[in-house]
């Protein structure tokens, strides 16, 4: 039913003796210059270079269609999916880690279409490989009956993204959980040579190491490095750790249109505009772009958790936001025209944390991907964050006793 081919390690085990005395480094690369991922009759055909064989696992899922392919492991670091990918279906292509020990491919496909055939030749001289996967068009029905995650023991099995270990708290420290948007193979917006996912994360750490000289902090980060991290993981991260409050940091870009300055944005089943609902339906795809199956996720409970965010959480992530939003203004001089907004952001559905997510800036605009990238500028930036926590935290403990809490 489900369409799943993968290498078996006896492959690798079995090769000749002039292979398995070649000393392997841990990770595969990928030969760009040597590999082509192109059209014929409608359908992809990959033909993947490789510097030596590693296990693999190829299938396809809908809505929207894609092909993923996962291994163990390759490094994409130095590929350009411009030599790969060429034409208007150049942004169909995205790669890097996804887990550890594994890094995915995945491929957005134009019809649906299915794997044919899908093969790894290891060289025996040079130990390099091969590999090959054909697509063929197919009706919808077929597509969505051959369609799916493979169930596979051995993947299941690994070692999922470590959750931090949960601190031992005292009733005077904050825990804080602060989530670098993006990473791995969901790198989000890029410009000048930098991904949404890099600066990000260098934001975080910073924000993470103003709170702990501060003290009564304990500061968590959903990911420390370059990885993909899901969204219901990062979520997961922050219940597991009794979060206090959650942030989140991106840095989108405009496809069309011109903004700049920080914005706020708290959770809300109807989002403040049109803008921000398609900010956060372009977040909440992060999962999708990196070909994860979220056919088993169930509306239903999703919606619950909504209400339950928006009734009892609600005006706690508000206030944290007009903190922050506060904070910045002191400290940075200047915000999005309304900085203060709201949208259906899966990252922020924890029903019990005040949780908020912040566009630090847009990565469309050259002024604020030049302060973003300018180390004075965003130590303006964490100050008035860190501020803005700090104030919220003096407004809650007042609000709290008048909650009876």
């Amino acid at each position: 039913m489900i369409r799943a081919v993968c290498l078996s390690l006896t492959l690798l085990l079995s090769a000749p003796q002039s292979i398995e005395a070649q000393e392997f480094t841990a990770l595969a690369r990928l030969d760009a210059s040597n590999s082509t991922i192109a059209l014929s009759d409608g359908a992809y055909q990959l033909d993947l270079a490789l510097s030596q064989g590693v296990p693999y696992r190829v299938y396809t899922l809908v809505d929207p269609a894609r092909l993923v392919l996962d291994f163990r492991e390759v490094d994409f670091a130095a590929v350009d999916p411009t030599r790969l990918l060429r034409g208007k279906h150049l942004n169909a292509l995205r790669f890097g880690a996804v887990r550890p020990g594994w890094s995915r491919l995945v491929l957005d496909l134009p019809s649906p279409q299915v794997v044919q055939h899908a093969g790894l030749k290891v060289d025996e001289g040079a130990g390099q490989a091969r590999l090959t996967v054909s697509l063929v068009e197919v009706e919808d029905s077929e597509f969505a009956a051959k369609s799916g995650a493979p169930s596979d023991p051995d993947w299941d099995n690994l070692r999922p993204i470590d959750t931090p270990a949960a601190f031992e708290k005292t009733s005077s420290e904050i825990t804080v959980v602060l989530d670098p948007g993006h990473g791995g193979i969901d790198p989000g917006a890029s410009g000048n040579g930098v991904t949404e996912a890099e600066l990000m994360l260098v934001l975080a750490q910073e924000v993470r190491d103003a709170l702990l000289r501060s003290g009564d902090f304990n500061v968590i980060l959903t990911r420390n490095e370059d990885k993909f991290v899901s969204l219901e993981r990062r979520v997961q991260i922050a219940r597991a750790n009794g979060a206090d409050l959650f942030v989140s940091f991106h840095a989108d870009a405009l496809a069309s249109g011109k903004a700049n300055g920080a914005a706020v944005f708290t959770l809300s089943e109807e989002a403040s505009d049109a803008a921000s609902a398609a900010l956060a339906e372009r977040h909440n795809r992060a999962d999708l772009l990196a070909g994860v199956d979220l056919s088993g996720q169930d509306d239903e409970i999703a919606s619950i958790l909504m209400e339950l965010a928006r009734m009892e959480n609600g005006p706690r992530s508000k206030a944290l936001a007009r903190g922050i939003i506060l904070g910045i203004n002191t400290e940075v001089g200047h915000t999005y025209k309304r900085p203060i907004q709201s949208a259906g952001f899966s990252v922020l559905k924890a029903p019990d944390i005040p949780s908020v997510l912040i566009e630090v800036g847009f990565l469309s605009s050259k002024d604020d991907l030049s302060k973003l990238m300018d180390s004075v500028w965003r130590s303006k930036m964490v100050l008035g964050i860190h501020n803005g926590i700090q104030a919220w935290l003096l407004t809650d403990a007042a609000d709290a006793q008048l909650r009876g809490k």
